[in-house]
């Protein structure tokens, strides 16, 4: 906004993250209200709009980064066009691909079953079938269009006086849709503005796929119809728009299913069929004269695939996206696992180590093809392109490097940098020039690029990124933020990084270890409970912690202050310098802060057991 007569309002609908504590002491000039609730973007949207001066009027979403020279651009445009009521303008995701949804029609009940149906998709120039995001107009050129993306709309106050402005029956979706009609219904024009763009991370408001996104759009449309169409028209959408609702929830059903709790019941049935397949063969090809009871059969191999699972997890097969890798290195800790434990079991419960060892090996076959199967289904998300130890370059200045390197060392995530880029004349120790970036990613396999924003402008960098390879991952790091973002997909949360965000703690895998040390140490003790009674300080109290740590409403080990901003876990025991939860009171706001950011950043599952063994004869607080 700089050069330009303006204000900034911020509406918080009620986050969690304790981001208005973070961002008011930085931005003192913006004015910032907190609501105690979600209201929802529409209300949301209306209650900062009473309290602006301006003539126009932009609600823009948290998750853009615009270029400088876009906000004149778009007034200019608006000065110059005396029948606008709004203007959209072209959105690209976080790697530069151009996002559909900057254009649209109004919704009807053919265009929402091209939609629906992806015909939209497999003829995206079809001025028919991809009306929906009016594909026939050219995304590079500024036109009249009938709905404008909420993600940035820039609206003159006399057209939000003459209709009010976002109706609040929408909570989420659909508003924009409802307020781009009533602007046209007012006597203006909508119009696309292709000559800036803005960069939307999407993915921060709701989870697309998710029940709650499917049930909350379609929703939005049948509100919508309601209000603007009549008679059997009207009928005839709100029958394709249930129609939707259902065929779109079942399908998100079944993926959500899956992910959640469906995925191990697969495995487990495709882990049973592969010992039963492969002790079958064992039997008549291999050992034919040796005869296995079915008695052994239904108590080993639930058994086996039991420890199998089990071990998986631990190891990290269930985590939110889906590695190559990480599958070949969980199973092989669960065929470990698996071999380990049958060794402890009786003789008479024994099978051949081969049929267990074959029968691993081909449930790790069977569960990989499930995985590849999913993944084409788009039921499971891969980051096969992104490995843990891919490559990082930086685009910036020497300076800017220095500063970036050691926000990203805070983070425990400089060792992915293998240089900088770079963008100007002053000669350095470099890898390339900017303007070879696409060379050079060919040449050193990089796969993820860090802007620096300061001598690159946003709008020097949002041209850069759409010259990049696909795939490339990108993060921009602002002057002065102290963070980095970025977000690789539309259909995916923005990525952050700053100082305060690294802890181990906030690792699913390390989470699961937590859980595991809370429930072994907690059944162990009381598996010895009478030996307990003697050795512990107050011990049905200690009993009684051991079922509340059982029962999850406890941990042994935690925070010994409120934990804010730090990974959320239960009430603890015990806090991480060894004592009673009952005694912090002793020690100040600032040595607990301290205390639980160390305990956090750095935890590990072997200093937690120490501590446990140190101090659980004190734990019957």
């Amino acid at each position: 906004m700089e050069g330009l007569e303006g204000e900034v309002i911020v509406v918080d609908n009620d986050s969690k993250d304790h981001s208005l504590e973070y961002l008011q002491p930085k931005f003192p000039t913006v004015r910032f209200i907190a609501n105690k609730e979600n209201l929802g973007f529409a209300k949301g949207c209306n209650q900062g709009m009473k309290l602006t001066t301006g003539q126009k009027v932009l609600f823009l979403n948290p998750d853009t980064i615009l270029p400088e020279d876009c906000l004149k651009k778009c007034l200019a445009f608006m000065d110059a066009h005396p029948d606008s009521g709004a203007l959209g303008i072209k959105m690209l995701d976080g790697s530069g691909r151009f996002l559909p949804e900057s254009k649209r029609s109004f919704p009807s009940p053919w265009t929402s079953l091209f939609k629906l149906f992806g015909l939209s998709r497999l003829f995206p120039k079809s001025r028919i079938f991809s009306r929906y995001h009016l594909g026939h107009l050219d995304k590079n050129s500024n036109n009249k269009v009938d709905v404008l993306a909420g993600a940035f709309m820039l609206v003159k106050k006399e057209a939000l006086e003459k209709t009010g402005g976002f109706d609040e029956r929408f909570f989420m979706y659909g508003e924009d849709v409802d307020l781009s009609y009533r602007i046209q219904q007012a006597g203006f024009f909508n119009y696309y503005f292709a000559d800036s763009k803005i960069l939307h991370f999407k993915g921060e408001s709701t989870r697309k796929g998710s029940l709650n996104y499917v049930r909350m759009f379609y929703k939005a449309m049948s509100v919508f119809v309601q209000k603007h169409y009549g008679g059997s028209r009207a009928g005839l959408f709100n029958f394709f728009i249930h129609f939707a609702i259902w065929f779109r929830a079942a399908l998100s059903a079944v993926g959500s299913f899956i992910r959640k709790i469906g995925l191990p019941v697969l495995d487990a049935g495709l882990i049973l069929l592969s010992f039963w397949l492969v002790k079958n063969f064992w039997n008549s090809y291999v050992r034919p004269d040796t005869n296995y009871e079915n008695r052994l059969v239904w108590i080993s191999f639930p058994a086996f695939t039991l420890v199998f699972l089990l071990s998986a997890y631990y190891a990290g097969l269930y985590d939110r996206w889906y590695k190559r890798a990480e599958l070949v290195r969980t199973t092989t800790i669960s065929i470990i696992v698996l071999l380990a434990s049958y060794a402890l079991l009786p003789e008479y419960l024994r099978f051949s180590r081969a049929i267990v060892l074959f029968g691993a090996l081909l449930a790790l076959l069977l569960v990989a093809l499930l995985r590849w199967l999913l993944i084409k289904m788009k039921v499971l998300n891969s980051i096969k392109e992104k490995e843990e130890l891919f490559n990082t370059v930086v685009a910036g200045t020497s300076d800017e490097y220095i500063a970036l390197m050691k926000l990203l060392r805070s983070a425990a995530m400089d060792n992915k940098v293998i240089g900088r880029v770079q963008i100007d004349q002053i000669n350095g120790n470099t890898i390339g020039k900017l303007e070879d970036i696409s060379i050079l990613a060919e040449q050193l396999s990089f796969r993820e690029v860090i802007y620096c924003q300061g001598r690159l402008s946003f709008s020097q960098i949002i041209d850069n990124i759409r010259k990049l390879p696909a795939g490339m991952g990108i993060k921009i790091h602002a002057s002065g933020s102290g963070s980095i973002v970025g977000s690789e997909s539309s259909d995916l949360s923005g990525a952050s990084v700053s100082s305060e965000a690294y802890y181990r703690l906030s690792d699913p895998y390390n989470r699961r270890l937590k859980r595991l040390v809370d429930m072994s140490f907690s059944f162990l003790m009381l598996l010895s409970s009478p030996l307990q009674l003697f050795l512990v300080k107050r011990p049905f109290s200690f009993f009684a912690n051991c079922f509340s740590v059982l029962f999850g409403a406890r941990t042994w080990i935690g925070y010994a202050g409120n934990g804010m901003g730090l990974p959320a876990i239960r009430r603890s025991i015990i806090t991480a310098n060894g004592i009673r939860s009952s005694l912090t009171q002793q020690l100040s706001a600032e040595s607990l802060n301290m205390l639980d950011q160390w305990y956090a950043r750095d935890y590990d599952p072997l200093d937690e057991l120490k501590l446990l063994w140190k101090s659980y004869r004190r734990s019957g607080g």
